[in-house]
């Protein structure tokens, strides 16, 4: 949990009615800001871009792929000499050679269509998964408040779902596209060649099929592009109801909870069934250009045998190479069904990949010569910050951090803590004011990473141990590895897994206890060596059993640096070099832990509370009660 409001609250206002209701299809509900999506023209030109470096593969698939379809081309005509053959009563030898002649192009054909699918595949696969890698560098990259304001759904579904739909499209709907246009424009061209009039009434098709694709592309795009946000709600719902499942059932909302789902669960069933009546009129009105143009070849084919100007095998190849249009014509247009879906999450996927990346912090940023002096100094200025406009969380904070200081962050829940917390760490953008790291070397990884954050929430990939531990530097030696769990008191545990630092964890591996996640989470913290290190109750997860132990790796993780320490227990501010107290978004106090207790201000009423040493509860006031539990600042 954060200081967002994006977070529910543990009460029944956090399940306001959904004004949403199953007839707004594909709207999204008031205050979230979608991702970006890329306009068509953008879409076309990233994917210009994705291509140039391979042009040869596409020209050489292509090639190939026109190549087969020319070779293709010869069956209606040694059919249609087979059909003269027997009109002019020839003996059956002469059948021979067209029988002979239809086998060679079909074992051609049929190897040089592989070749070819597999050269336009290869290219889709290659272009697609560069689409990916910009996708999820840039996804990665997001301010954390834009994905707070889109919602998890959002990226959710163009991670999922969209990723998945272009997949598709590039290994089945792009190469049987590729294909089918050109068989069309190829066999269009064979029946110009037999007789221009074959072409002409060939050609009375094309209104009917021209016009289809157009209502079809009309009424398709806003279609398909609602009902990716409608997904994407979908999503969110679920996500939001499976996350406060806790409160959900704490304050009996089940029934309302359960409403929500089904409504935005109802506008995605209904835009999938609106396209499905859409696919069914448009084979409907492909039907009525087949039989239209058909009928007219046929006709053509009788007025020009009867006249002599075409013998019976050539009106059959026409009629073969026109009927053979039946396939290539209805594909290229039924896979603009594919190719709309496909292009409105591509749109998608280009949209968030085409976000500019931003600066490495939102912060002021020195560096300097390394000195004897550890750390780096961070300096608060005017610091306002609102993750809603009118809702200000922080107030003019003024703090300064100086060089090798340990500063305890300390106050009553919804002080404002972990948001300047995460300030200063860069996680989040201050709406007014400024932060200003000045380093003094770059740690002695040297990976120039000048502050760190670790949080209670700590995740752990699958895999090998000592590869989530290399997350933090990739380079790093298995001696220096074992260096920084002994730092923080994690070698022991760590060497006695079943294959020790080799050993699988995270998702369908070994499982690690709380306090070993936040051991392997400091770890990190060691190995990455930042001049300055928050953290935002890195040990709440402890418990009281092993509190003292991970606050002791805590504080070796810390040794050397500028650290600030959102405390979740006042025994971690109590031994800081000075503390910070914050209450309404500002800081009201500051001083060392005696200063503060000789004070008599908050600080000394939440240490009294913490110690016990008040006589009875009730003289505590509520709202300075310790900060004691795991509930972050909202």
């Amino acid at each position: 949990m954060s200081d967002s409001p994006n977070t529910p609250a543990a009460g029944p206002a956090s399940a306001a009615p959904d004004d949403g209701s199953a007839r707004d299809f594909g709207s999204e509900p008031a205050g979230r800001e979608l991702l970006p999506t890329a306009t068509p023209a953008r879409t076309r030109a990233a994917v210009r871009e994705l291509v140039r470096p391979r042009r040869g593969l596409a020209v050489a698939g292509f090639a190939t792929m026109i190549a087969a379809t020319g070779v293709g081309l010869l069956v209606q005509p040694l059919l249609g000499r087979i059909v003269d053959i027997v009109a002019d009563h020839r003996p059956p030898g002469d059948i021979t050679l067209p029988v002979v002649l239809l086998v060679l192009v079909a074992l051609a054909q049929g190897s040089t269509t592989a070749l070819g699918l597999s050269l336009v595949s290869r290219l889709g696969e290659t272009v697609l998964a560069r689409l990916r890698e910009r996708f999820v560098e840039k996804a990665l990259r997001l301010p954390l408040e834009q994905v707070e304001k889109a919602g998890a759904g959002d990226l959710t579904a163009r991670v999922t779902r969209d990723v998945s739909v272009v997949g598709e499209a590039v290994r089945e709907a792009l190469p049987e596209l590729a294909r089918s246009v050109l068989a069309i424009a190829l066999t269009l061209a064979a029946m110009a060649a037999l007789d221009w009039r074959f072409f002409l009434a060939a050609l009375i098709a094309v209104p009917v099929q021209a016009s289809t694709a157009r209502w079809y592309v009309r009424n398709a795009v806003p279609l398909y592009a609602r009902q990716r946000i409608a997904t994407g709600s979908q999503q969110q719902q679920l996500l939001d109801t499976i996350a406060g499942a806790g409160t959900v059932r704490a304050f009996r909302l089940e029934e309302e909870h359960t409403g929500r789902v089904t409504r935005r669960s109802s506008a995605a069933v209904e835009l999938t069934l609106r396209g499905v009546r859409l696919v069914l009129d448009f084979y409907n009105r492909l039907h009525i250009a087949e039989y239209a143009g058909l009928a007219a070849v046929l006709v053509t084919g009788f007025l020009l045998v009867r006249d002599g100007s075409v013998s019976i095998g050539t009106a059959t190849a026409a009629a073969l190479y026109f009927h053979s249009l039946f396939t290539p014509v209805n594909a290229a247009l039924v896979l603009l069904d594919d190719a709309q879906s496909a292009t409105a999450a591509l749109a998608r996927l280009v949209g968030v990949a085409d976000q500019p990346s931003p600066e490495p912090e939102k912060q002021a940023h020195e560096s300097r010569p390394r000195t004897a002096e550890a750390g780096g100094t961070v300096t608060v200025t005017g610091i306002h910050h609102a993750y809603e406009p009118g809702r200000p969380v922080l107030h003019g904070v003024d703090l300064t951090l100086r060089a090798g200081e340990r500063v305890a962050l300390v106050g009553p829940s919804g002080a404002g803590k972990t948001t300047l917390a995460k300030l200063i760490a860069g996680v989040h953008r201050p709406t007014a004011g400024s932060v200003r790291v000045t380093t003094n070397g770059a740690g002695e990884s040297g990976a120039g990473v000048p502050v760190a954050l670790v949080t209670q929430e700590t995740h752990v990939f699958a895999g090998p141990l000592a590869d989530d531990l290399r997350l933090a530097r990739a380079d790093a030696t298995d001696d220096e590895l074992r260096t920084a769990l002994t730092a923080v008191d994690a070698l022991d545990w760590a060497e006695a897994l079943p294959e020790g630092l080799d050993t699988v964890v995270g998702e369908g591996g070994h499982r690690l206890t709380s306090a070993q996640v936040q051991q392997l989470a400091l770890a990190r913290l060691v190995l990455a060596d930042p001049p300055v290190a928050v953290l935002d109750e890195a040990t709440a997860e402890a418990g009281s059993t092993g509190a003292r132990l991970l606050e002791q790796a805590a504080d070796r993780a810390v040794d050397g640096r500028t650290a600030l320490v959102v405390a979740h227990r006042l025994t971690q501010a109590a031994t800081a070099d000075r503390i910070v107290v914050m209450d309404g978004g500002r800081i009201v106090e500051s001083g060392t832990h005696d200063e503060l207790c000789a004070a008599a201000g908050i600080y000394a009423s939440l240490w009294e509370a913490w110690s016990g040493t008040r006589t009875t509860a009730d003289e505590t006031p509520t709202h300075h009660r310790p900060d004691t539990t795991t509930v972050k600042d909202h």
